[in-house]
């Protein structure tokens, strides 16, 4: 009798030894690890990043914070930086530490969205408009 073949999850291939620092044997090695990053592919990666380097609108940016977390685990706050925001590179982006997050996707992911944001500097104004920045003007 033959048995129905459960779908395999593609997985991360691992990084090179000393090539990056994303803690994967640590994130393995857990009791109860959450493997949810594991499944984020380069060729996933790559469809992530079109996506947030093609956001339309902040609520855009918002749902694909949301997405970026249910599907991945990934936590990525965007705000205006502690002093005055004169550029794109005053929009502070940081992702939560992460086990299995490859450094290269952490550096990728801030600066995928400062494209998005100086493609649409609207969205950069709505950013900042949400967090009484432009009341005044």
């Amino acid at each position: 009798m033959l048995m129905p073949m459960s779908p395999s999850i593609a997985v991360r291939q691992p990084c090179p030894p000393g090539a990056c620092n994303c803690e994967r044997e640590q994130l393995l090695a857990l009791p109860a690890p959450d493997l949810r990053i594991l499944s984020l592919t380069r060729q996933a990666e790559k469809v992530m990043l079109q996506h947030l380097e093609n956001i339309q609108s902040l609520s855009d940016l918002e749902r694909m914070q949301r997405r970026m977390y249910e599907q991945l685990g990934i936590q990525v706050q965007v705000e205006p930086g502690f002093n005055e925001v004169r550029t794109m590179r005053g929009i502070d982006i940081r992702i939560a530490e992460q086990p299995g997050l490859c450094r290269k996707t952490r550096q990728a992911i801030p600066a995928a969205i400062r494209r998005a944001l100086e493609k649409r500097p609207e969205i950069a104004y709505k950013l900042l408009d949400s967090h009484d920045l432009l009341r005044d003007t």
